[in-house]
């Protein structure tokens, strides 16, 4: 499994290595002088259950374009053979900015599938069906598909049934509804993910069963048919 962080933040692998932050490409190739002079092994680490793990980075606040980072990244770990024996690629991409360079993974067929994380939120749900929007606009040209949402519950009123009605909106489904635990933040103080932690919880089994339906959902996908506001 390769992780590629593409959210300027740089917190999408910090739990599986037990860090505070990895170093991204992009800080690397800054301090190395461009990104032609890094080597794999200086980008990409090992974490837990042997998990690779990659942060694009982004630059200083109210400087350049983040984006940026995701395009670079992309191709400099293409270039030096990263998705060599690797059954699972995830880009976890920042959902609520549909920047050209943070849909990259969508525009440039690097993702087959993609998974909205989402909660009942309204501007959550906003956020979804604007994704939808992006994943719509490339599907033609492309074969990115929308594999369903992902609602991590945040506890307001009616969420699975906001979030189920969505879905069905989009004209996909619900994959999964992540319910509000504590130990999920247990977790995150001892920088470890909830399957590491507490494996024998039963969030840990929600987060398997997650795994277990995007797994069976593979090639599944669907074109989706985002609200028009």
């Amino acid at each position: 499994i390769l992780i590629v962080g593409c959210d300027p933040k740089a917190d999408s692998t910090r739990l599986i290595l037990h860090a505070k932050a990895q170093d991204t490409i992009l800080s690397l190739a800054a301090s190395a002088g461009s990104v032609e002079d890094l080597e794999l092994e200086d980008v990409m680490k090992v974490g837990y259950k042997d998990i690779r793990c990659v942060e694009s980075g982004g630059p200083e606040p109210g400087v350049g374009c983040a984006g940026r980072g995701v395009i670079t990244s992309i191709n400099f770990l293409e270039e030096n053979g990263a998705y060599e024996n690797i059954d699972y690629v995830s880009y976890d991409v920042l959902g609520d900015v549909v920047c050209g360079g943070f849909a990259m993974p969508i525009r440039e067929n690097k993702a087959q599938e993609i998974y909205i994380v989402m909660s009942g939120e309204m501007m959550a749900m906003y956020a979804a069906n604007n994704i939808s929007k992006g994943i719509l606009k490339y599907a033609n040209s492309g074969g990115v598909r929308l594999g369903g949402l992902i609602c991590n519950e945040r506890q307001t009123d009616k969420e699975l049934e906001l979030a189920e009605a969505l879905a069905k909106k989009l004209g996909t489904q619900l994959i999964y509804f992540v319910p509000r635990d504590n130990v999920v933040q247990h977790a995150e103080l001892r920088r470890m993910t909830v399957l590491e932690y507490a494996p024998e919880s039963k969030q840990a089994d929600h987060y398997r069963n997650l795994a277990t339906k995007v797994h069976n959902n593979g090639g599944k996908g669907i074109i989706p048919t985002p609200i028009s506001m």
